[in-house]
């Protein structure tokens, strides 16, 4: 028989039967339900944001009379804000409660959204994308931990993830074709105002139906280690934009990579010598972390940094509408999603390395042939690159993501999934800055070197891969080095407070958060 949840009254927590045994359920299966509905707005906008801007970008320079390098932070602020706080929001969930800040970060990213599509000239627009992304560094790890939060059986967690990552996935996918449409119905300002009625279901969803997670007052906030992380991405990203514009020469530019190497050598510093890192450098003494988390680093660079140089290739250089664009870029996004149900038998039958080096040749291969672009190039004649870029990309990331959670110990696995987001909203970062300002001097032969330096990074990603564990054919591909350690069986109280064999035990997650 099940032991009675604390409070007896209270009916949003009751030990259910699963398969395993007795489990806590938290909330009615309606409520779970309509979080999982508003976690899954939260991580899928988040997603949507960042693709979606790219069809945009020639009407915001038109309208607000920007050059290359002002829309390049359009699209960078917003990622780099994501990448350098996503680690310390995550934190300060654990700290304060993620049903909490998943509803501030929600207000900050829906009100930033409308911030954007008011923005009267092209720095607000830029400090407002900048504002965006600190709401969806919230947003991402408290979405996540909310959901874990909620299901506590292994196998509605796993469905519940599933269709999580299912919504960003479409959201990615659909973001440019989403611009495409809103862009030429209402405008540019429409791709942030669209966020608005998404932003108030979602919270009102969530302070209705989420349950909050316990809180750990304990845990300190890595500050310095924020501060030096926020500051060299930022000033390598400057530097890489600036040099388009100013030349790769100017004192500016030099001090901006100069700076980059002073802060990055601070974070280092500070990680290695703090007692409670933002990012415990240890994790990367494991070459399959090491290599999983360069390789997505380099994969992001190559990939979005040519989404942002073929968005405005079509539109400048062909003369496709923002529709068209969009829709030039469908069949891309597509693919992606379509590779990541292939992946799984790939990686079941050849491994988890086998598999991330194939997609990285595959999009490879797609660059190759792309060499010999020139404006008067069809569509036709470059959708099957177009493909294999998309593709390749899709059999890349989940066995990226598997390898690298079997490398790190069970309880790191949320801190291990977040680095590996953080490196590739990085690498998006990079890949933005590097490729648009290459783009800054004569636009066309700008894409053929923007298009061999994917190239290389590419085949950097490839043989980077190779220090990835095999992984376990025909199994779930978790490699020699995964630590993950089984669950114990749960174990029942009994009624002097000590283990017994006749009652379920109450998952130390699932408890009430004080306060």
């Amino acid at each position: 028989m099940p032991p009675a949840a604390d409070d007896a009254g209270r009916d949003q927590e009751r030990f259910v039967r699963s398969g395993s045994g007795w489990i806590l359920s938290i909330g009615s299966p309606r409520s779970r339900s309509l979080a999982l509905v508003a976690l899954s707005l939260g991580f899928a906008v988040v997603q949507l944001d960042v693709t979606v801007v790219n069809v945009g970008v020639k009407a915001i320079g038109a309208s607000l009379g920007s050059s290359i390098s002002a829309l390049q932070w359009v699209v960078s602020s917003y990622t780099l804000t994501l990448a350098a706080l996503i680690l310390t929001a995550g934190s300060l969930g654990d700290r304060i409660g993620a049903k909490r800040m998943f509803i501030a970060g929600f207000a900050i990213f829906t009100a930033a959204s409308v911030a954007c599509g008011l923005s009267p000239t092209i720095a607000v627009l830029i400090a407002a994308r900048a504002i965006q992304g600190v709401g969806a560094a919230i947003l991402v790890p408290c979405s996540l931990a909310l959901l874990n939060h909620a299901y506590h059986d292994a196998g509605q967690r796993t469905r519940a993830v599933g269709l999580l990552a299912a919504g960003a996935s479409t959201a990615l996918a659909a973001g440019p074709v989403i611009g495409g449409v809103l862009i030429a119905l209402v405008g540019w300002r429409g791709i942030f105002f669209i966020n608005l009625p998404v932003g108030i279901v979602g919270i009102l969803l969530t302070s209705r139906h989420a349950q909050e997670t316990p809180q750990s007052r304990g845990r300190r906030l890595d500050l310095p280690g924020q501060l030096s992380a926020v500051v060299a991405l930022a000033v390598l990203a400057a530097a890489m934009i600036e040099g388009g514009a100013l030349g790769w020469s100017s004192p500016w530019v030099l001090a901006g990579f100069a700076s980059f190497v002073v802060a990055g050598a601070c974070f280092i510093a500070v990680e290695r010598g703090g007692r409670e890192p933002m990012l415990p450098l240890s994790l990367f003494r494991d070459r399959t972390f090491r290599a999983s988390t360069l390789v997505g680093l380099l994969i992001n660079v190559a990939f979005y940094g040519l989404i942002f140089v073929f968005s405005l290739f079509f539109q400048r250089e062909q003369g496709l509408s923002p529709l068209r664009t969009g829709l030039a870029f469908l069949p891309m996004t597509a693919s992606i999603m379509a590779a990541n149900l292939l992946a799984g038998p790939l990686v079941r039958r050849y491994g988890e390395r086998a598999a991330i080096v194939f997609g990285a040749l595959v999009m490879a291969v797609g660059c190759l042939a792309l060499l010999w672009l020139s404006r008067t190039t069809s569509y036709a004649a470059m959708a099957l690159q177009l493909l294999a870029l998309g593709a390749g990309l899709g059999l890349v990331v989940p066995p990226m993501t598997t390898a690298l959670l079997g490398s790190v110990d069970r309880d790191r696995s949320g801190l291990a999934s977040a680095t590996l987001y953080a490196m590739r909203q990085s690498g998006s970062v990079i890949g933005v800055a590097l490729f648009g300002s290459l783009l800054a001097a004569k636009f066309l032969p700008g894409v053929h070197v923007a298009l061999v330096v994917a190239l290389v990074l590419l085949l950097i990603g490839a043989v980077s891969a190779l220090g990835i564990g095999r992984g376990a054919p025909g199994a779930n591909a978790t490699h020699s080095t995964n630590r993950e350690r089984p669950a114990p069986s749960p174990a029942p109280a009994a009624a002097d407070g000590r283990r017994g064999d006749s009652q379920p035990r109450r998952s130390a997650n699932a408890a009430r958060p004080r306060g």
